[in-house]
């Protein structure tokens, strides 16, 4: 039987942070003509164009930088990772590989490649959710984890 943590079920505060995410990719598309996908803008670092470095380095400074803003107007949830560092690290260049083999990340896809009505945006994030579904099962139900 699943049991569901009603606590944890925010629904107006995700509904909030998606049309937030929303606003912030289209506007960052249409402003800037280019898609916020994480893992491209930090790709992007690793061999920069001139002139391109700037809005790249203030774009991952605003990811770092939001949580810090954050607590000065309430504090951070609680964050509980169950998993140690060898699980973490594996887990971290398993979504680094396929980031570079899905050519792209989820916000990428998911997020931008979605709105923009791509087929292959439309195949990958249908490929990351069912690697996650299978990954959980898997973990939860098979490894008893």
């Amino acid at each position: 039987m699943i049991e569901i943590a009603w606590s944890n079920f925010t629904p107006w505060s995700a509904l909030a942070g998606g049309i937030l995410v929303g606003i912030a990719a289209a506007s960052f598309l249409l402003l800037n003509g280019r898609i916020a996908g994480i893992s491209g803008i930090l790709g992007g670092l690793l061999s920069p164009a001139k002139g391109d470095i700037a809005w790249r380095v203030a774009f991952l400074a605003g990811l770092i930088g939001a949580p810090a803003v954050w607590v000065l107007a309430t504090e951070l949830p609680p964050i509980e990772i169950e998993a140690g560092y060898p699980a973490l690290i594996v887990a971290g260049l398993l979504v680094g590989i396929g980031t570079r083999y899905g050519s792209g990340c989820t916000s990428g896809h998911g997020v931008c490649g979605l709105s923009r009505l791509s087929l292959r945006s439309l195949a990958a994030t249908m490929s990351f959710m069912a690697a996650g579904f299978v990954t959980v099962y898997v973990i939860r139900h098979l490894m008893g984890v």
